[in-house]
């Protein structure tokens, strides 16, 4: 039986998984989020203890981690009800109160004609596939070969020839009694507009199969062999089977492999998927020769909820990232964006998988950057905001940003993303202005030969900030059962240190927060020497809460971290924000907000005096700087308040 289209959408959005699977399991409430739709709960497919079978009733799919099942609403009833599709949506059709449709002859003859036109695609894959094996194909096999492709993985990817002649596919397809209009219909041929016999689409080019989700043929993509040839890439026509903007190349097999853990990658065009999947990142896509469309967007989320896009190095790289950023921008959702890593200048995939071997793939993809990066980096780049309007000018580009995100919490969290980095680029030097180009410190700290070591230099481990950083991590990756528990508190901070802020980024990202787990994620981050390093601090060997393994203690430890984590980095933003507001109309709102923040910092110091606790004794009594404290007494006192508060 044929379904009319939009029925399955207007089921599934109807329908919600999580009631569906509610009914044979037992959820995990500890684990759970019911309000962001993560349940998790023990496999109903297999015997475990722990629960690794995971729903996202938001996007309608389910994965179970230990022995991979996965599908959606229709798939599960069919798994536990042992029916068949038909049966299966009849069932979920009753329960949502929608009417199952009478057989229609017209949808009954459509899909006949879909499955005719793949056959005939799928005859012309074997035609292509002869042709370069045979003697014609000499040079087509030479190039594969040239790119590292042997005639193996040739097979593996159904690649192929088309020779140069103007009916070679079609004289085959009609002698095998293919009907013309199937082989029009199908884009392997096409009518001269003068009139005459039908001629091949493809000539003298090598091919590669487009293949829809179900893995059947559907298109074609050609590169041409004659360097003066005026299309180098030539893609099948629009048809009946095959919208371009719709599908996406290697399209099944990233989804599997995605499913099993891999990251989800999208490159440029078919030899970098090819390349980049042979060298084992095995869920790489790529768009079908056009710049990436909002559909083929919504299949990469529904696939994994943060893809890498990984593009060109070069100028045309970097504008074709922006265009994707400004496609996803109102698309965005808690839990659904994108991340980018641009190849260095003047290599792709390919090139730098030949350079530097899969480490290299594996490096550039830890460095990936979120979208907000790239949108600051297109705001401030080359601008110089020494004067108020030019910065007036920059909040007007984010503000315009901001107004084209949709999702209200992805808005809010952009909002403080784009405050924080502005706070970082004007922020003062004491006492001083900034100089509007970014290098400007809020504290300036002791001159270089004094012996002490300066707010920014962690790696000597005297900054207490630095101290509660380390230790919120290295508590999590003892205790990653914490991490659910505290997930809020922490993506609300950003770490001082770029690198223990891809640290904690990754831990965030780890869908199920297990030892093992997270560890890799963080070394994937940062990297296995930068990670030994971490954990290695002095400070952490003495600490009551790792040397035990009392998660009740861990997790009071973490608590009062995160606490004065958080206070602190409160208080430097209102500080900061009253200083520069201060420069502009010096009133008493604004000095009773100077004044909070300095009591805010004196109430930090007082609580690292009366109570210290392990961190600040292993780090040989390191306190908080006294330059915040004396810049506001001046500032404080030239205004007419006192500096005591």
């Amino acid at each position: 039986m044929s379904l009319p289209p939009g029925f399955m959408d207007e089921l599934r959005s109807r329908t919600s998984l999580a009631q569906v699977v509610g009914r044979k399991v037992t959820w995990d409430q500890r684990k759970s989020n019911q309000s962001r739709g993560d349940l998790w709960a023990p496999c109903p497919f297999h015997h475990e203890k722990t629960p690794s079978f995971h729903v996202d009733d938001r996007k309608g799919f389910y994965y179970c981690f230990g022995c991979h099942e996965k599908g959606d609403a229709v798939n599960f009833v069919m798994a536990t009800e042992n029916v068949e599709f038909i049966e299966a949506v009849r069932i979920l059709a009753d329960e949502a109160g929608l009417a199952m449709p009478e057989r229609d002859p017209r949808a009954a003859e459509k899909t006949d004609r879909r499955a005719r036109l793949i056959e005939v695609c799928e005859a012309a894959l074997r035609f292509f596939g002869m042709q370069l094996r045979a003697g014609g194909g000499a040079a087509a096999r030479a190039y594969f070969s040239g790119r590292g492709l042997d005639d193996a993985a040739c097979a593996r990817w159904d690649l192929g020839f088309a020779p140069d002649g103007w009916r070679g596919l079609y004289d085959h397809l009609t002698a095998q009694g293919v009907a013309e209009d199937l082989i029009l219909a199908a884009g392997l041929a096409r009518r001269p507009e003068r009139g005459g016999q039908p001629y091949d689409v493809f000539r003298n080019r090598i091919v590669f199969p487009i293949r829809d989700p179900r893995g059947r043929c559907v298109a074609f993509g050609g590169r041409a062999m004659d360097p003066s040839d005026n299309a180098k890439y030539l893609n099948s026509p629009e048809t009946e089977i095959f919208d371009k903007g719709r599908m996406l190349y290697n399209h099944a097999p990233a989804r599997e492999a995605a499913g099993k853990g891999a990251p989800l990658i999208l490159a440029e065009g078919y030899m970098d998927v090819i390349a980049l999947s042979e060298a084992g990142f095995g869920a790489t896509v790529a768009p079908l020769g056009t710049a990436i469309t909002e559909p083929q967007l919504q299949l990469l989320w529904r696939i994994h909820p943060e893809p890498a896009i990984a593009l060109d190095g070069d100028t045309a790289g970097q504008r074709a990232a922006l265009r994707v950023v400004d496609l996803a921008l109102p698309l965005l959702e808690a839990g659904r964006s994108l991340r980018f890593c641009l190849m260095p200048a003047g290599q792709d995939p390919d090139d730098l998988l030949r350079a530097g071997g899969p480490a290299a793939m594996e490096d550039v993809l830890a460095a990936s950057r979120p979208m907000v990066d790239l949108l600051w980096q297109r705001a401030t780049e080359g601008r110089v905001f020494d004067s108020p309007e030019r910065r007036a000018a920059l909040d007007a580009d984010l503000r315009a940003v901001l107004g084209r995100i949709r999702d209200g919490a992805v808005k809010r969290h952009y909002g403080d993303a784009f405050k924080e980095l502005r706070w970082k680029l004007f922020r003062p030097r004491g006492p001083d202005r900034p100089d509007g180009r970014g290098r400007a410190a809020w504290r300036k700290g002791p001159e270089p030969g004094t012996g002490a070591a300066r707010v920014s230099d962690l790696a000597q481990g005297g900054d207490v900030q630095a101290i509660r950083e380390t230790v919120v991590l290295a508590l999590i990756l003892k205790f990653p059962a914490l991490l659910p528990r505290f997930e809020a508190a922490l993506a609300r901070i950003s770490f001082a240190e770029a690198g223990r802020d891809r640290a904690m980024q990754a831990l965030l990202a780890v869908a199920a927060p297990e030892p093992g787990a997270c560890r890799d994620a963080v070394e994937r981050a940062i990297g296995v020497a930068a990670l030994e390093k971490l954990l290695a601090a002095r400070h952490l060997a003495i600490l009551p809460a790792l040397r035990g393994d009392d998660p009740d203690l861990a997790a009071q430890c973490l608590a009062e971290e995160l606490a004065k984590l958080t206070a602190r980095h409160g208080a430097e933003r209102e500080l900061v924000e009253a200083l520069e507001d201060i420069a502009r109309v010096p009133d008493e709102a604004l000095t009773w907000r100077l004044r909070k923040a300095r009591e805010a910092i004196a109430a930090a110091e007082r609580a690292e005096s009366e109570d210290r606790s392990e961190i600040e004794r292993a780090a040989n009594g390191a306190r908080l700087k006294k330059d915040e404290k004396d810049a506001l007494d001046g500032l404080l006192r030239r205004i007419g308040f006192g500096g005591e508060s």
